[in-house]
């Protein structure tokens, strides 16, 4: 019953296909609300990003005379 449901499924868009104009193919409304959904997607993932990136501390601590003289550690083999 598979190979039904597909043939039946190729035979009902075949007809839509010959009604679209092979010079005049556009993305149409679709295609603009999927991409202007992935634009405010990206600018909501952006400025969370930026929220989260303020709240991070690059600089390091300073480190206090004795524990820079102490000697390194040594790698296993």
């Amino acid at each position: 019953m598979p190979d039904m449901s597909a043939s039946l499924a190729l035979t009902h868009l075949v007809p839509l296909a010959k009604e679209v104009d092979e010079n005049k193919v556009t993305p149409g409304v679709l295609g603009f609300i999927v991409f202007a959904v992935m634009a405010v997607a990206v600018w909501g993932l952006m400025k969370s990003m930026s929220k989260h990136m303020q709240k991070v501390d690059f600089k390091e601590p300073a480190q206090s005379g004795a524990d820079s003289k102490a000697p390194a550690a040594e790698p296993k083999s």
